[in-house]
């Protein structure tokens, strides 16, 4: 038993013994790296200068409590911001709100003015005599007339109907309608002649005809065959041609596939709100400030005169615009449906930094004629761009001239000035405007430029009609 507790006691020696011996190593080794840190630490320190201490000191402050950053200002043009949609928004509520203010206005001074009824009698003087719709049904004879001439391959074109627009039995509105009927009525069959003209100058010269391709159904399918000259000289053919919304035209007339009922709803009943939306804005807002404006005319009161006129210019301009989009898109989108015609670029993007510009894309159909029968044969015959594109204007500024003057029974040449104004204002604008301020002075000129015609007409017409009456009164 005594050798026993020896050997245990020995073991537990030993145990004892290895434990220690590992701890005192451990303890060597973490005294070793303690010491071997310690001494990398004061190398560091004897390095670190007061200077050194002091800058990591400063930007380890600077990034904890920096707001400040090298930029610009949010509006300036280096800051690269572009999204300006809230400014455009305040811009509408304001617009909205200063409307609504000479809205009210109104109504408190003038009551309500709008009368559908009152509407028919710019049309009929007389229930019996309807002076404007029997010049419209006679422009057919013209049409008849245009037709039988190309059959007998004859180059005579008729452009007589264009001065059947005078006439004394019609009253003003029903005037316009029958002479802007006669003038596109002449501009289509002074196209018609041309292209007639072409095709028989074509085949003399045994050269390849011109085609359309006519569509018609075999076994529920759409096929095309192709009309040549002259078996494009029929009824059928010069009628679809009168009545699809282009000034020009051609043997291949692009057609749609079918007729689109729920597009041509929608267009009906724009054309019917947006046509008694006009009405009413002319009645309310328009006629009264018109009539207003005759006293500071009569008395040369500068003032007064441009304050009727910038007051003028905000109903004008509404109308305008409406007026735009009832014809260019509702109207002629309509008619274009209802005929499958193919063709709907009626108008372009005319917000445009330049005036030719404007000019160029605001009337599609009237820009192609222009460009195919009139710019371009005189270029043909030799005639320099300037002079052909101031002819241009110059026969612009006489339908506008023609458009307003004989309807209204007087001959002025306001509007007939304020086309060929734009000859100068296009040089001004493109030669010392550019971009923003360019598209601002297009603008500023149909915003001011059509009030000042509105009212020279109106002045004259007043004075002319109503001068003597006026006078009786005021003695």
């Amino acid at each position: 038993m005594g050798d026993r507790s020896e050997r245990g006691s020995a073991k537990h020696k030993r145990r004892t013994t290895i434990a220690g011996d590992a701890a005192g190593a451990q303890a060597k080794r973490g005294g070793a790296g303690e010491t071997l840190s310690g001494q990398v630490k004061e190398k560091e320190q004897r390095h670190e200068t007061p200077a050194n201490k002091h800058k990591s000191h400063s930007d380890a402050g600077d990034d904890a409590f920096s707001c400040h950053k090298l930029q610009e200002s949010l509006l300036s043009s280096n800051s690269g911001y572009s999204n300006y949609r809230g400014i455009l928004n305040w811009c509408v509520v304001m617009l909205v709100l200063s409307n609504a203010r000479l809205v009210l206005e109104n109504l408190i001074k003038y009551g309500i003015l709008v009368d559908p009824i009152q509407i028919i009698s710019l049309f009929l003087k007389d229930p019996y005599s309807w002076p404007a719709l029997c010049l419209i049904i006679v422009s057919n004879v013209f049409i008849m007339a245009a037709l039988y001439i190309e059959r007998k391959l004859s180059v005579v074109s008729c452009m007589l109907g264009v001065f059947w627009g005078v006439f004394s039995g019609c009253v003003s509105v029903g005037g316009v309608m029958a002479l802007g009927v006669f003038t596109v009525l002449f501009l289509k069959l002074y196209s018609y002649r041309d292209v007639n003209k072409w095709c028989r100058e074509s085949r003399r010269a045994k050269a390849r005809t011109l085609s359309r391709p006519s569509v018609h159904k075999a076994n529920g399918t759409a096929g095309y065959t192709h009309v040549s000259y002259p078996g494009n000289l029929t009824h059928r053919d010069i009628y679809y041609f009168i009545f699809v919304p282009t000034l020009c035209y051609e043997l291949n007339f692009p057609r749609s596939p079918r007729i689109r009922k729920r597009f041509l709803l929608r267009r009906l009943l724009e054309m019917l709100f947006l046509m008694q939306l006009m009405i009413g804005l002319i009645q309310q807002w328009m006629v009264p400030t018109i009539q207003n404006s005759m006293k500071p005319f009569q008395d040369m009161d500068l003032s007064r005169i441009v304050e009727r006129l910038l007051k003028l210019a905000v109903p004008n301009h509404f109308i305008w615009l409406i007026f735009f989009y009832w014809y260019f898109h509702s109207s002629m989108n309509f008619v274009a449906e209802l005929m499958q015609f193919g063709d709907r670029e009626f108008y372009r993007d005319w917000n445009s930094e330049t005036i030719p510009y404007f000019w160029s894309n605001w009337n599609i159909p009237v820009h192609k004629w222009c460009l195919r029968h009139f710019y371009k044969p005189m270029l043909v015959k030799g005639v320099n761009k300037f002079t052909a594109q101031l002819a241009v204007f110059f026969m612009s500024a006489f339908f506008h001239e023609y458009l307003v003057s004989v309807p209204l029974k007087m001959f002025r040449l306001w509007a007939f000035l304020g086309m060929m104004a734009q000859i100068p204002l296009a040089y001004f604008v493109g030669r010392f405007l550019r971009g923003n301020y360019g598209n601002a002075a297009v603008w500023m000129s149909l915003i001011i430029g059509q009030p000042i015609a509105v009212l020279m007409y109106f002045h004259d017409y007043y004075v002319l009609h109503y001068g003597n009456a006026a006078e009786g009164v005021a003695a």
